[in-house]
């Protein structure tokens, strides 16, 4: 359970998916005055050094992040992203990758909170450096799916939860639709961002159906792969998002095909938006 390090994966194709969906979604939110919550319940280190061994080993952020980074042709709706990214890297050469909690920090404003976890208490330690000059933050070694029950409801009623599970334990999809379905129970209201790898259609299909059967309503998915569904590695991620803003929909399909097309090995994969439950 604890051998899961994202710096073996930091700066992906799956990370750049899951980032620009978060950094658009925080966006949505900061269009009303009132505060807002955010808790991240796999929060992980917060930065990643590319040039670490271990990030260096396979090399994925090549696919992900390198891909992007120089370019500067990008559509309107990815620059918030890539700015969080590239100041990261002040020398103009990549190096850096902020995780979701970094990325958060740079777009809350000073009435809003967060609330991140962390079950690792080395990836925990580290976390807690990078935030501890923020009274805006609270870090807390905890299991993130306790993190739910802690933190739900929010004093705020509005804000946006990231479940970024690592995926390496028996039956994680079962053990996330059931903490999701009574997160959802005790804050109906919330946006939920739920990652998940692309690990078969019947599993996938199964945690559809366990979201489904709760009775949740307004349930959107997204899902983007650059590799053949047969390959040896993983081909592409999702994320199923509760109480999506309006209009989400149509925004990220086109913010996602660009994505696709700049990702994308020799054609392969595509950019997938439906919804699960409408209203």
């Amino acid at each position: 359970m604890l051998s899961y390090r994202h710096l073996f994966h930091a700066g992906s194709f799956a990370d750049v998916f899951k980032h620009v969906l978060l950094t658009r979604l925080l966006l949505a939110l900061n269009e009303k005055d009132k505060p807002y919550f955010y808790l991240d319940t796999h929060a992980g280190i917060g930065r990643y050094d590319l040039s670490h061994p271990w990030a260096q080993k396979s090399r994925e952020y090549d696919n992900g992040i390198g891909k992007l980074f120089a370019r500067d042709d990008l559509p309107a709706a990815m620059q918030p992203y890539m700015d969080i990214v590239r100041a990261e890297n002040p020398d103009g050469h990549l190096r850096f990758y902020p995780g979701s909690p970094l990325i958060t920090r740079k777009l809350i404003r000073a009435v809003d909170r967060m609330a991140l976890t962390e079950l690792n208490k080395t990836d925990c330690a580290v976390l807690q450096t990078v935030f501890a000059h923020d009274r805006r933050v609270n870090v807390q070694l905890m299991d993130g799916y306790q993190a739910l029950k802690a933190h739900l409801p929010p004093k705020e009623r509005r804000g946006l939860v990231l479940i970024d599970s690592s995926f390496d334990r028996a039956r994680e999809f079962t053990r996330l639709a059931n903490a999701l379905v009574e997160a959802h129970t005790r804050w109906a209201t919330g946006t939920y961002a739920v990652w998940y790898p692309m690990m078969g259609a019947g599993v996938i299909r199964g945690f559809e159906k366990q979201i489904e059967a709760a009775g949740i309503r307004k349930v959107l998915q997204f899902e983007l792969s650059i590799l053949p569904e047969d390959a040896s590695v993983m081909p592409g991620s999702g994320m199923i998002i509760i109480n999506p803003p309006w209009k989400f929909d149509t925004e990220m399909r086109t913010l996602l095909r660009w994505v696709w097309s700049a990702l994308n090995i020799k054609s392969a994969g595509g950019v997938k938006v439906n919804w699960v439950v409408r209203e």
